[in-house]
């Protein structure tokens, strides 16, 4: 008799139990292309119900009103690393070799929190740097409900090419953790992917070059036949090749080898840029993490000149908006403090280009290039991933910091 209670009362909490509804009215919506005034966002459960002006609601929705404030698809993070912090606060080689991974991971779990809290509910993270594949537990945890924080697509200890990478400055006998994987050759890149594919790496990332020229200058690092090999491996598992590549000859063999995106991209040229147009790779131009660096070497910014480094990544930023070149939205982040993620746009603006296609840039455009389903846009069917301003960031890029609300999944975290 117990048991047929029982059975009783768990059928019908199945059978009645209500979705859950919620209405949002802001003052406008931007839904990954276009802005639109007095449109209003039906969530049910964890996915977007219904989008437009006049809606038709169950009886038992919740409304939410939000005036004077734009309800953007949830931020997505095209370029980070939550398992790094400032280097002025700690130098890149003294996190890699002295912070413990217990310290690393603790830290990253503050990170993400504030990255979510953002409104930046997806991070495309691009390397542990020395923490093995510490994002792919991290991810793991998010994901669990464990701790909060954004989706995660990770990429564990990303490639690089023997004797290039860091720490550096040891005496030949001296052997020290790298930042990254060392991999030269068909059969150990091909392994080494295969590997970082089993650990759970959601994309690949490769070092095309780096500063280890004769006059430690960045030079290119793996031959075009070695990313091209990398990239054939990577994409058997539907999964994308992303390269940190900062010269014109290490972009030029990432973007013929078929990557997906280049990261940096400080030397581009106009024939590069217009390479990467016909091969359809994007750009991450990485605008915060430079700007950063500088302040941290002793420029006073907005008091002092900018340094040459500063005005060529200008020149080379308006390159690419003349190109038409697609531009991704990512800071690499981690250089400069998490939740601090829209530095980036603000930047973007700076450096010359539209508001509105910054917030394209940092949703739609990103989902696109990054392949994520699902998400970018406010469009039935998609996930319920929310951030609500006050204001219009496509007026003032600023206002993007004004957070209301942060939804993700469907539920308010903030």
């Amino acid at each position: 008799m117990n048991k047929l209670i029982l059975f009783l009362t768990l059928l019908s909490s199945s059978i009645f139990a209500q979705d859950k509804y919620t209405l949002l009215r802001p003052a406008r919506v931007f839904d990954g292309e276009t802005m639109h005034a007095n449109w209003q966002v039906l969530i049910k459960n964890q996915r977007i119900e219904a989008v437009g002006e006049k809606l038709a609601i169950p009886s038992n929705t919740e409304i939410v009103d939000i005036p004077n404030a734009t309800l953007l698809p949830g931020l997505i993070e095209g370029h980070s690393h939550l398992l790094l912090h400032p280097y002025n606060e700690t130098s890149w080689d003294d996190q890699v070799l002295r912070e413990s991974r217990a310290e690393r991971i603790a830290r990253a779990t503050v990170h993400a929190r504030k990255t979510l809290l953002a409104g930046f509910t997806t991070v495309r993270d691009l390397g542990t740097e020395g923490a093995d594949y510490d994002d792919v537990g991290l991810k793991t945890a998010i994901e669990k409900g464990i701790i909060i924080g954004p989706r995660m697509f990770v990429a564990g200890r990303a490639l690089v090419a023997s004797g290039s990478y860091g720490p550096k400055g040891y005496h030949s006998e001296i052997t020290v953790p790298q930042g990254a994987e060392e991999a030269d050759g068909v059969d150990n890149l091909t392994k080494s992917v295969r590997t970082q594919i089993g650990k759970g790496a959601d994309v690949i990332k490769v070092y095309a070059d780096y500063r280890w020229g004769l006059m430690k200058d960045a030079q290119p690092t793996f031959l075009q036949e070695e990313i091209e090999l990398m990239v054939r491996v990577a994409q058997s598992s539907g999964r994308q090749v992303v390269a940190h590549a900062s010269t014109e000859e290490g972009m030029r063999r990432a973007i013929l080898a078929g990557v997906s995106t280049i990261e940096h991209g400080d030397n581009g040229t106009p024939e590069i840029f217009k390479l990467m147009k016909e091969k359809g790779v994007c750009l991450c131009p990485t605008l915060a993490a430079g700007d950063a660096v500088s302040q941290y070497r002793g420029w006073k910014k907005g008091k002092e000149t900018e340094p040459e480094r500063i005005q060529e990544k200008r020149k080379t930023f308006k390159m690419a908006l003349e190109s038409g070149v697609r531009i991704c939205m990512g800071g690499d982040v981690g250089v400069f403090p998490h939740g601090d993620n829209a530095r980036e746009l603000e930047m973007m603006v700076d450096y010359g280009m539209k508001p509105i296609d910054v917030l394209r840039s940092s949703t739609s455009i990103n989902a696109n290039s990054f392949k994520i389903k699902d998400l970018g846009s406010i469009k039935k069917g998609y996930l319920a991933d929310i951030l609500i301003v006050e204001g219009n960031p496509a007026e003032q890029i600023s206002d993007i910091r004004k957070v209301k609300f942060v939804i993700k999944d469907g539920s308010f975290v903030k």
